[in-house]
């Protein structure tokens, strides 16, 4: 008996061994492969771009569907009785809300932003509330602002109840789980372009468009965040709760939703910021507001007036996502005083006070002498930054001239290379980047994501986008990587570096175009520069995190032992935080492409001009050919970033 326990012990051991034997080599034994794929492959199919035999031309029939919905929009059943109903629900509610702002005047909308902010957050917030609604009349904003603002009342309260109700399925049932998780890993990656022109081509141009594509790209958020709640909910409660003889609907009432309090609050934090930030970039697909005044501004390059609709839209961001963080920080913190109802009776009288005084004052709207232009000053500075800042600077040469240099020496390059690399080499590629960091599921993802993009007949441009992504990628992980440690390794820094980050991460992404094209101008190189600006605070907070999350007893033994703080960092933190680096990385690459495909506003060309100019021509079947390139791009390059767990034996 012993010694066949002792023989399966043995055995056990054995393939344990083996199994890890292979893990280690695994990357040695991918690379072999690949290298005698790749020679075999020159001798067989030999070189060029995608074969033009192995696209489809969609261009024909997406023409028609497009030109069969256009014709049958006013008439057919589904439009007139589905569609249709939405989209009027969609235009009376939005409508409804901004009379309702209307009505309670500049005085009435401030109050209860004040009011609010104070009932959940506290009075600091209360005074950043109402100074930040102030401003925005101040610049001459008002009427914008308030359009925004319907828009994003009405998209995210539907964000929230379908991503409630997704979350609560999705939390309860394993099955549905399971079935929900790919979808929201895949949406989570699409760049918030992708998500336009689906609805245009139902809905049309217009507000509704723009509050169906926000609703549907800020929903994951919740879903994820609910499921998550319900899911983690404390065994010992629930098991409680089951023994008292509760129904599962009083265990859900009584127990799982309250004690995922926190997650769904920040839920509703997520889905607001990313309900932002679509409803500005909807603007594209006549959403109006602030982000048509952007939009239009950049257009016209007029750097002034877009900082000036870009300044409310900051503020509002930075107002809605403190607030609700603030109110999910209070949670079990805060103690009972009162009533509930009675803090919100006071902010409800405070808002029809302040809209009744003003009106009564006769100054219901902001009057036109209480605002203050910036877009003639600000045209003025960089028409003086253009003279003298733009190029000819002695030594270090002007800001135009880095925008060159970086797009001769860097972007053309990298998009030449990858564009002169054989397609099936480019697949191959992406086969070992997905393999040594992945399982063959992700692998196959990736391939297959890339392959769609030739078929779709899209694949220059791509790799045009793409050259952009990894230059921008580069970039942001060189300074990020930077950063993070410096704020690793000094409290200091890292108390002067958080405040900024939380602004930078509460900024729309549409935002991040108006500053470089004030130093830089427009083409690729501002894209990618946006890009780089809008993914740096995520990579350097990730980077942070995951170095100040080294074990501290790891780190004093190695002090101990007279290691000096750059061996310390290279030998210790850095190994035990290549998890949290390569999320920085995986987290780097999907930003960086969603900036760069909006960089297409502003001459970043490839596909985001293709979906930029679909929008604007009405060529659907061009931009909806760019959209699922740039789906596919972004699956592509989040599986070969995303780390996956392997299993190297059984039991592991």
């Amino acid at each position: 008996m012993t010694a066949t326990v002792t023989t399966a012990r043995t055995t056990g051991l054995d393939a344990s061994t083996t199994a890890s034997s292979f893990a280690r080599h695994r990357t040695g034994v991918v690379l072999v492969g690949a290298l005698a794929l790749l020679i075999l492959g020159a001798f067989l199919i030999g070189g060029g771009t995608w074969p033009e035999s192995l696209t489809v031309d969609l261009t024909g029939p997406l023409g028609n569907v497009s030109d069969w919905i256009i014709d049958n929009r006013d008439t057919h059943p589904l439009f007139l009785y589905f569609f249709g109903h939405i989209s009027n629900a969609v235009v009376l509610s939005v409508r409804g809300v901004y009379l309702v702002l209307l009505a309670a005047g500049w005085a009435g909308v401030t109050a209860a932003a004040g009011l609010i902010a104070w009932r959940v957050a506290g009075i600091r917030l209360a005074l950043t509330a109402v100074a930040a609604f102030i401003l925005c009349a101040l610049l001459g904003m008002w009427v914008p602002t308030m359009q925004t603002l319907a828009l994003m009342v009405v998209a995210v309260l539907a964000s929230v109840i379908l991503g409630a109700l997704l979350g609560l399925a999705a939390g309860l049932s394993d099955r549905v789980f399971r079935s929900l998780r790919p979808v929201l890993d895949t949406m989570q990656v699409m760049p918030a372009f992708a998500y336009l022109l689906p609805v245009v081509l139902v809905f049309g141009i217009g507000v509704p468009a723009a509050v169906l594509a926000t609703v549907v790209y800020a929903a994951p958020p919740m879903a994820r965040l609910t499921a998550l709640g319900l899911r983690d909910a404390d065994a010992g409660v629930m098991e409680a709760a089951a023994s008292l003889g509760a129904t599962g609907r009083q265990r859900l009432l009584t127990a799982r939703l309250p004690l995922a309090r926190k997650e769904l609050l920040l839920g509703l934090n997520q889905t607001i910021m990313m309900a932002l930030s679509m409803a500005v970039i909807a603007s594209v697909i006549g959403a109006g507001g602030l982000g048509d005044r952007v939009y239009q501004a950049l257009a016209s390059v007029d750097v002034g007036a877009a900082l000036a609709a870009g300044i409310p839209i900051v503020l509002l961001a930075v107002v809605l996502d403190r607030v609700t963080a603030a109110a999910g920080n209070r949670i079990g913190t805060a103690p009972q005083t009162g009533p509930a109802w009675s803090g919100w009776a006071v902010v409800v009288a405070g808002t029809v006070g302040a809209a009744v005084v003003a009106r009564l004052a006769s100054k219901p709207t902001w009057p036109d002498a209480w605002t203050v232009g910036i877009a003639e000053p600000v045209n003025e500075a960089v028409g003086w930054m253009t003279d003298h800042l733009y190029s000819g600077v002695p030594v270090i040469g002007g800001t135009a001239d880095w925008a060159a240099h970086f797009t001769t020496w860097i972007l053309d390059p990298v998009r030449d290379g990858l564009q002169w690399l054989p397609w099936w080499a480019l697949l191959l590629l992406v086969a070992v980047l997905a393999m040594v960091i992945g399982t063959w599921r992700t692998t196959l993802t990736a391939v297959l994501a890339m392959s769609a993009i030739g078929v779709l007949g899209v694949w220059d441009p791509a790799l045009n986008t793409l050259s952009q992504v990894l230059a921008g990628v580069a970039v942001t992980l060189v300074i990020g990587f930077a950063v993070g440690i410096a704020a690793s390794r000094s409290e200091r820094v890292e108390r002067l570096l958080r405040p900024v980050l939380d602004v930078f991460q509460t900024m729309p992404q549409f935002v991040y175009l108006i500053p470089v094209v004030a130093l830089f101008g427009v083409g690729r190189a501002p894209a990618v520069a946006a890009a780089v600006i809008y993914a740096l605070p995520a990579v350097v907070r990730i980077t942070t995190q995951g170095m100040n999350g080294v074990d501290p007893v790891v780190m004093e033994s190695s002090r101990s032992l007279g290691a000096t703080g750059m061996q310390q960092l290279r030998k210790v933190q850095l190994p035990l935080a290549r998890p949290a680096l390569l999320l920085a990385v995986n987290q780097g690459v999907v930003l960086v492409l969603a900036v760069v495909v909006i960089g297409g506003l502003v001459g970043g060309g490839a596909l985001g001009y293709d979906v930029v100019f679909g929008l604007a021509q009405g060529d659907l079947a061009t931009g909806l050919v760019a959209g699922a390139a740039i789906v596919c791009l972004g699956l592509m390059l989040d599986r070969v970033t995303q780390p996956t767990q392997r299993r190297t034996g059984k039991g592991a």
